[in-house]
């Protein structure tokens, strides 16, 4: 995996451009640690994803959460092509759908999973490395690997060297385990059942991109 560049906040975010958006723990701490942690973080992917301001949080009492995904919402900030979610860190692919939406749409997530961590936590404080990190799409090629690398950068939970691989048997393995993770995005692709992101607002091919095949192959040809 080519090293991952640290690049600064960009402003204004166009609407006609793909972004790969995201945070690290601050001091690389630990940011999600527990099944609710992430499963908290993935329902505000979807809750606040809105031009709308519901209290996301009336959403964790009672029986309720069992109806966070099928919740209505109003016009969406941002159209979400990919995510993951590892215990230090999250990942994006996205577009602006109104303007100023990646960057409301980033305060209210990151705000509100803030307030999550520290309540629970019992912690003050800021808990991301910084506001945000982005960097656009500058082709079609570049955005295939921003695709890849937001849903295998799972496979590092597995093997920190996974991406070092030579034997393409190996390499597969590691991909498919990454496919398989819970908190990312590839599932979605997998099942063709598309409920936080919204790949219709991507080039058509993104949403080709579905199998362990398809992955190696885009890999290979990145690395090389």
């Amino acid at each position: 995996m080519a090293k991952r560049r640290k690049v600064a906040y960009i402003a204004p975010f166009d609407s006609d451009k793909y972004y790969h958006v995201h945070n690290d723990g601050i001091d690389r701490r630990i940011l999600f640690s527990s099944k609710q942690d992430f499963d908290r973080f993935e329902a505000y992917l979807y809750l606040l994803n809105s031009t709308e301001s519901p209290r996301a949080a009336n959403f964790f009492t009672g029986n309720r959460q069992n109806e966070i995904f099928q919740t209505g919402r109003g016009d969406k900030l941002i159209a979400l092509g990919a995510y993951s979610i590892t215990p230090h860190e999250f990942h994006l692919l996205a577009v602006p759908l109104v303007d100023g939406g990646m960057g409301k749409f980033m305060q209210k997530l990151q705000t509100g999973y803030t307030m999550y961590f520290n309540s629970k936590y019992q912690r003050m404080g800021r808990i991301f490395q910084s506001s945000y990190k982005a960097e656009s799409a500058r082709s079609a090629e570049h955005l295939k690997y921003m695709f890849c690398y937001i849903h295998l950068n799972p496979a590092q939970i597995f093997d920190k060297e996974w991406d070092s691989t030579n034997e393409r048997s190996g390499l597969a393995t590691h991909i498919l385990r990454a496919m398989n993770y819970r908190y990312s995005s590839a599932n979605e692709y997998t099942s063709q059942k598309f409920i936080i992101t919204t790949p219709h607002e991507f080039p058509p091919y993104i949403r080709r991109v579905r199998d362990a095949r398809a992955y190696l192959k885009l890999w290979s040809k990145f690395k090389e």
